[in-house]
Parts: C-alpha cells; sequence; structure tokens
C-alpha cells in the first residue's frame, strides 16, 4: 500500500452485516479488511465456514417496496449497489412478495464477490479483543453467534450485559410428506407468482387439537450456554406465541388471511400451516417451517 492510500479499515464479523459495510468501504475506494473466524472457529449454529450464511430464515422478508418499510428499505440498498441483495436477487426463490433465497447459492456469491474485490481482504482468524492499536478504524459486526472471549470484551467496551436473543427455528417438512388432497398452493393475496407458498388448512376443531398437543409436548433442554439467553419479540418460537393465548397463533402466523382453500368451496380456513419454498445446507431438497417468516417448505 503507497503513502497515499487510506488506511484499511477491520471490520470483524463475515456476517450480513460485516460482508456488507467491507463491500461498501471499497465501493467508496477504502481497502477493508474482513475478519471472519470459521472455519477456522466453528459456532453451534453455523454448518460450513462460507461468508454471510444464514443459520435462522433464508427469508429477507417483504420485498414490496410500496407497503413495506423492509421492502423500501431492499429498494434503497439495491441504488446502493449492496452486495447482499445482489446476490439475494440472483438466488431468490419463490415466496410470494418476500425475498427468500437458497442459503447455499446466496452464501457462497456473497463470498466470491468479496474475495474478489481488490481492495477487501479476507482474513480467515479469530479475533479475541483487545482491539490492536494499530487498527485505526474498526467496524464491529459480530452477532449473537461471537466467540466468548469477543463476547466479553464487547460488554466491557459497552457495559451492556445481554448482547444476544432467541430467534424461532423452522422445522423441515418434505414435500412428498404433504398430502395434497387437502393442501394447496397459493401466496397470500394472491402475490408474486400467486402460488408460491403451500398451504396446509386447519378447522377450528383441529386448530384446537393442535394447541392443546403442542402446550403439552415434551421440549428440547437448554444448553448451558442457552439458559439465560432472552426471546426475540418479532419472532416468537411458536410454543411460547401458544402460551401467550390459544387463539394467539391464528392470529399470527397460522393467520387465514388472503387463501382460499380449493377443496372446500373456496372457503377460508381457520387457520393455515404456510410452507415456503427453501434448500437443507447439503441436501437437494424442499423443506419447510411453520411461519411465512421462517423457513418453509
Amino acid at each position: 500500500m503507497d503513502a497515499m492510500s487510506p488506511a484499511p479499515v477491520h471490520v470483524i464479523g463475515g456476517g450480513l452485516a460485516g460482508c456488507e459495510a467491507a463491500w461498501q468501504l471499497a465501493r467508496a475506494g477504502v481497502p477493508a479488511v474482513l475478519h471472519e473466524m470459521r472455519p477456522t472457529r466453528g459456532t453451534d449454529a453455523h454448518t460450513g465456514g462460507t461468508l454471510a450464511e444464514l443459520v435462522c430464515s433464508n427469508s429477507f422478508r417483504s420485498d414490496d417496496a410500496e407497503t413495506s418499510a423492509i421492502g423500501l428499505l431492499h429498494a434503497e440498498m439495491r441504488k446502493l449497489d449492496s452486495v447482499i441483495l445482489a446476490a439475494a436477487d440472483i438466488h431468490r426463490v419463490p415466496a410470494g412478495s418476500a425475498l427468500a433465497v437458497d442459503r447455499v447459492g446466496f452464501s457462497a456469491d456473497v463470498e466470491q464477490r468479496l474475495t474478489e474485490t481488490s481492495l477487501v481482504t479476507v482474513r480467515r482468524e479469530e479475533v479475541t479483543g483487545p482491539i490492536p492499536a494499530e487498527w485505526d478504524s474498526v467496524v464491529i459486526a459480530t452477532g449473537p453467534l461471537t466467540s466468548p472471549d469477543l463476547a466479553e470484551h464487547i460488554v466491557r467496551l459497552t457495559g451492556e450485559d445481554s448482547l444476544a436473543f432467541f430467534d424461532a427455528i423452522a422445522p423441515i417438512v418434505h414435500r412428498d410428506s404433504i398430502d395434497f388432497s387437502k393442501a394447496w398452493f397459493q401466496s397470500r393475496y394472491d402475490k408474486g407468482d400467486g402460488a408460491d407458498y403451500i398451504n396446509c388448512p386447519l378447522s377450528r376443531d383441529q386448530y384446537v387439537t393442535f394447541i392443546e398437543a403442542l402446550l403439552a409436548a415434551d421440549r428440547m433442554a437448554f444448553r448451558d450456554w442457552e439458559r439465560d439467553t432472552p426471546y426475540f419479540e418479532g419472532c416468537l418460537p411458536i410454543e411460547v406465541m401458544a402460551e401467550r393465548g390459544a387463539d394467539t397463533l391464528a392470529f399470527g402466523p397460522m393467520k387465514p388471511v388472503g387463501l382460499s382453500n380449493p377443496h372446500d368451496g373456496d372457503r377460508r380456513p381457520h387457520a393455515v400451516v404456510q410452507l415456503r419454498q427453501g434448500q437443507c445446507p447439503g441436501h437437494a431438497v424442499q423443506h419447510g417451517g411453520l411461519s411465512d417468516q421462517a423457513d418453509t417448505w
């Protein structure tokens, strides 16, 4: 680097935020060093070592710039040549008005774009803290899966005592296990291609039976590192929502609005399990979850 070049900005964390930060710095002519500890050190949730690996939902939520603040943010990011949105648009999968991606292709695309950018240097190493004094400018873009040493350093720097929360996860539902004499393809209000989701209807009695079974079901015990982590109110586990009232799910992720059941005279069901296309890492299968905001078929 010559004497006239700016000092590099060190970006800690190779997730969505860190990758975008490094990309935008490079576009502005500023060299960036992107630090990512994987695959040298793994986490309890990641399955690989690529940058921008999605470990929860494969959805970036609404892509409707006319009616959604999130969709408007997507549009603004596209105008700014976002690396995340560019890769997402190429690897999107059907999801109605939402932007959902093939997580494997998306992650590989983001990594390729960054590693081929001359002003971005990717270092596969764990940053433990304290931050080296010679790093003039630093962006800390690490998330809930931060390594313990760095997390402790961030706590000391910020004075915060909680830096993570639980997000909901989605179960895998294989397409060949679905009875299409009862389920049907349709997006809410026929958005997107109009048939991006698989809808599994529930009558009132079926819904009540489901809620009772859900509340009585066995639960997986928390691991030590999970015990004191709070829930994220914006994406609660289904059993936590059910505990807040019998009709919570029917007015939440299982709401049947914008849907009509062709197997029942186009009537609206009492509740619906809506499944969205996705892909299991390492397996070319379609899978799913219980919410139009989480992984689905």
